[in-house]
């Protein structure tokens, strides 16, 4: 592992966006809250937010970092499902492994959930899309 003991104690947030694409049917039934294994989005909202916890669990030779604040929000679409988390810290390294973390979790908890529906259910565009705070300061996809 990195050593950061020399690093400050900042304020840092990562926000990480990602994909599930869906059948036409799967939409519907997300819309309409007839998916047959129950509340989808809110169960792949959970995993997303128990997953952050885990990432040093996860991802070899991640820092373990105090998790402040995570928002992960999933908004049903005509192609799917998208995806974006928020993680929030004040420690000594950066959280973006974090947010990936949870998108990636609540991606496959969406998948799970649906697989039966929809076997050709596909996660796409998995990525980092906004970070802020540390030494090499601020940054953002757009």
């Amino acid at each position: 592992m990195v050593d950061v003991s020399g690093k400050e104690v900042t304020v840092r947030e990562a926000s990480a966006a990602g994909r599930v694409l869906l059948s036409a049917n799967v939409v519907r039934a997300l819309r309409s809250g007839d998916v047959p294994k129950g509340d989808a989005l809110a169960v792949a909202r959970i995993a997303g937010i128990q997953a952050v916890k885990r990432t040093p669990e996860l991802i070899p030779l991640a820092h373990p970092v105090a998790v402040h604040a995570v928002v992960v929000d999933l908004v049903v679409v005509d192609a799917g499902v998208d995806i974006v988390a928020t993680v929030r810290t004040a420690d000594r390294t950066g959280i973006e492994m974090e947010a990936l973390t949870a998108v990636a979790v609540s991606a496959l908890a969406l998948v799970d959930m649906v697989k039966a529906v929809d076997r050709h259910a596909r996660i796409t565009d998995v990525r980092v899309t906004a970070k802020s705070g540390g030494r090499s300061g601020d940054w953002s996809e757009t």
